[in-house]
Formats: structure tokens, sequence, C-alpha cells
């Protein structure tokens, strides 16, 4: 059975096409991985099947009554609600359900009998529904879901606004769960995530009976809970039964075919046209001239995509920094109210080291008191000496509305406009990402507007925090690379042991130190 059906769809932003023509069946059951590199239009994809963007041509068809889910990376949480306020909202469809019956309860005095008969039948069919969703328990199973995600450990009557990346992704991620939708449609389920909550997404999506739609860049998470892969690659849409890395054989094989025929037949089409140059002004062989003409001019010609930039992260390396990268005496960080004990840390250069833990238990806050960026409750942090601080912070809430040009010549003023297109196609931009405003780009190209920034300029420490959340594949493959062959020292956080574990030279678990395991 079809649950949705997509339809000849087309659609692009100002003279950037991002799909021609794609048709596509959801079928119950079928559990999707959507894949494609950085700025392919997968999120667009998902905004125009969800209503959310109009398609320019085409048509989207959903099964009757049926209620879809959609975890959006970009989601908007309202500054004001808490988290039980969202949580809530899960529900909203029953409350207007009991509205409509309190409406109904309050016009039954002033119908006619027959009217108040058929009141009295909706009032009974409403009542019934609430009954069997539970309508009236809601309050226990919103704490009882919030419990499993540790989010009753935050508050629930905390302000949506103040929540971290990861904090904000779970209520999401409850509100869905809790909505118990047909379908559920995921964009980067993953991102912000710690390890023992993908670990709960996994065994969650693995027992679900529906059909789900999930883009992620986390390649053994999509193996573990998809069995088929629509690829996303120049407007275009391909399906493949199996997990990424059979798509990844078939895919290699057909383009490895289409290599082939496109050489058989360029040789073919130069052969051609050499015979008919040669024989074209000989009366005795123009007739077969012109049979080779028609030939060619009916030609169906095989054209290859265009290769995507490949991206190439190469980290210039400083002075180097003095043998003291920082140091904490008696360190308790937080915001109102202490997120750690006192903590004595120290780093020397040449260090690599991943902080790993748990959400909103003070990863990032720790970046930011030792950066100075915040101030501590009480001790202190000290930075070395000679330190040059490459910083990717994990997320930038403000819209920035120029262009990529422009944000990278504001940070390098002396570079030549080639120079800045160069760095900016090094990191795996084409053209069209280039001459975009940045506020239209999707989260991985913003990530590589921000890493060419770092990799442009000298440094002996970079501090990384959540670095891979959108990237995709080749992407994270190449800055594991460049990380490992950087000189100076490193210090992130992470939630993919796959790709730190090969880089850092030691692990903090955070959990050990903080006042808060969620």
């Amino acid at each position: 059975m079809s649950i949705l059906n997509v339809e000849k769809l087309s659609h692009g932003f100002g003279d950037r096409a991002i799909f021609t023509d794609v048709s596509f069946r959801l079928l119950k059951g079928e559990h999707i991985g959507l894949i494609g590199a950085n700025g392919e239009g997968k999120s667009t994809f998902m905004n125009i099947i969800t209503g959310k963007l109009q398609p320019d041509e085409g048509k989207v068809e959903w099964a009757r009554r049926m209620r879809s889910g959609y975890l959006d990376q970009h989601a908007v949480l309202t500054k004001g609600q808490t988290m039980r306020d969202v949580l809530r909202g899960a529900f909203q469809y029953l409350f207007d359900m009991e509205q409509e019956m309190n409406d109904m309860y309050g016009r039954m005095g002033d119908v006619t009998p027959e009217e108040l008969e058929q009141l009295l039948e909706d009032v009974g069919t409403i009542q019934d529904t609430l009954t069997n969703q539970d309508f009236y328990m809601i309050d226990a199973k919103i704490d009882e879901t919030a419990r499993g995600l540790g989010l009753t450990d935050i508050g629930l009557d905390k302000d949506v606004h103040d929540l971290s990346g990861g904090q904000r992704t779970k209520v999401l991620l409850a509100k869905l769960l809790l909505e118990k939708p047909d379908i559920l449609l995921l964009d980067e389920p993953t991102n912000y995530l710690d390890e023992q909550h993908i670990v709960w997404l996994k065994r969650y999506l693995q027992e679900y009976e529906n059909a789900f739609i999930l883009i992620s860049h986390d390649i053994p998470f999509l193996n573990s809970v998809i069995n088929l892969i629509y690829h996303m690659e120049n407007q275009t849409l391909s399906r493949y039964v199996g997990d990424y890395d059979y798509f990844q054989q078939v895919y290699e094989a057909k383009k490895q075919q289409l290599e082939s025929a496109f050489k058989r037949q360029q040789q073919e089409i130069a052969d051609l046209k050499d015979f008919v140059a040669r024989n074209k002004a000989s009366v005795a062989t123009r007739n077969m001239a012109m049979s080779r003409q028609k030939k060619l001019d009916k030609m169906d010609v095989i054209e290859l995509s265009k290769e995507k930039p490949k991206p190439q992260f190469n980290f210039k390396s400083g002075r180097t920094s003095g043998k003291m990268i920082f140091e904490t005496k008696d360190l308790v960080i937080g915001y109102d109210s202490p997120l750690s004990r006192p903590l004595n840390l120290s780093m020397e250069r040449g260090q690599k080291i991943a902080l790993v833990g748990s959400n909103g238990i003070g990863k990032t806050t720790l970046l930011r008191s030792i950066l100075g960026q915040i101030p501590a409750i009480s001790g202190s942090a000290k930075l070395g000496d000679l330190l040059d601080i490459g910083y990717f912070e994990q997320e930038i809430k403000e819209a920035n509305y120029n262009t990529c040009i422009e944000e990278i010549w504001n940070e390098f003023p002396s570079f030549t406009q080639f120079e800045i297109r160069a760095a900016l196609a090094k990191c795996g931009l084409t053209t069209n990402h280039i001459e975009s405003k940045i506020a239209v780009l999707s989260g991985g190209e913003k990530a590589k507007v921000r890493l060419c920034k770092l990799i442009n300029r000298e440094s002996n420490l970079l501090v990384f925090d959540e670095p891979t959340n959108h990237l995709d594949v080749d992407a994270k493959d190449e800055l594991k690379r460049a990380l490992q062959a950087y000189k100076g020292s490193i210090l992130l956080i992470s939630h993919e042991p796959e790709f730190y574990q090969d880089i850092v030279t030691e692990t903090w678990n955070c959990e050990s130190w903080t006042t808060k395991v969620f």
C-alpha cells in the first residue's frame, strides 16, 4: 500500500535547481535512508513532502488519514515555552477535539430535538476517541517518556530557549514519540545526541512497525535501521534495496559501467566524424558519409555527471606553543548553578583530547570557560603562552545574510576574489554555493564555510565542539584525516566514537566530574 506518492517534482532556489522531475513512492513498513552530499536537497525534499515548502512543479499525495511526524534539524522552539508545553503539543489534536466537544455541550440548550440527537452522537464519538487515546492520562505519559530520555532531570518547567543543542533534540524526539505518527520523517536525528540516546533511538527505529524516512550521515547508525536507500544526486533520486554499504558497491559498479560506455561512445563518435569529414566531398562515398552523419544526429549521447568538488581540509600549523596549553585550579563551571565539582585539569602541548559524556553536563560550558568566553562560578582557568587558537563552535543561532564570499573576505581582507573562491572550493563548495547567502545554505554547507576560516589561519590549538554534525560522509572522512595529520594540540567534543577514536591520544569522560548526569 502506497502511503506517499510524489510525481514529477521539480524545485530550485533562484537559478539553482535542487531537483528535476523526481518521482517517489513510500510503501507501508519501508525503512528508508535518504542520502546525498551536503546541499543536494535532502532537507528541502522533506520540507516539500510535509507541506512546509511548495514545489515549483509536480504533486505530493498522502494516503487519507495518515499522520506524519517530522523531526526537523531546523525546528524552532518558541522562547517562553517550557519543555512540558512542547511535549503537551504532541496531543494538540486531542485538546482540539476536547474543545470541539465542549462547544457541542454549550450548544445543546439551543437546538431542535433532531439536532440534539446528532450532537449527542458526535459527542459520544469524540469521547470514545479521547478515552481510547488515553487523553486523561496525558501528563503521566509525558512524565514517563521524559524520564526515559533524561528530560525530567533537567526540569520540565525549564524554558526551551535555555536548552543545549542535545537537550533540544531530545525534547523534539520525545514529542515525536508521544505523537505516535503513522510515518516518521527524521532529519539528522543523531546530531547533538549522546551515545546513550543514539542507542535508544536505534533500538526504537529497529522495532518501529510503520514506515520512516531517515536523513543521516552517521553511517553505522543508518546501516543498523534501514532496508532501502534513496540517493539524491545531480537533481535526481535513485532507489537501492539494502543498506548503505550495499548501495556503495552498486553505485560504484554503475558509475564504472557508465564511464566505460561513455568512452566507447566517444570513440565511436570520433570515428564517425572522421569518416564524414574525409568522405563527404567525394561523389563515390558521399552517400556513406551522409548515412554516418544521420547515425551521429540520432545518437543518444551519454553524459557523465559533473564531479562534485571533494573537500580538502589542511590545517596550517602555527608557531610552537608553550608546554602548558591550559590549567584549571578548583574550577567550577556553570551559569546560574554549578555544573561541576571543583576541577583541576591540565593539558600539554601535543595532546589530542576528546571530551565525552551525556548532553547537558557542561562539556561546551567547560570549553568556553577554559577559553575565557564565560566566567567561572569559582576557581580559575589559565591558558598557556604563545597560543594561536582555532575554535569551531557547536552551533551559531544568529541568521547570517552575508554571501560565502563576503564572509571569508571579512575574515581575510587581503585575499583576492580568486583566492577566496579557491579557498571555498577546497572545502567542497560549488560555485552556486559560494555565491549564495549563508542563511539559505544547508547545515553541512554552513559548517564547511566555518571550516574554511579555520584552515586558512595558522593555529597551534584546535578546539572543536561537535564538528561532524551536518557534515556529509566525504567531508567527515576528510576532517578526520586532517585532524590526524595536524601537528598542533586538539581539544574536541564528539558523540561519534568512529570519528574521534583514531584522532585523540586521550578521552576524558566528563560524567566523572559533573554534578548532573542525565
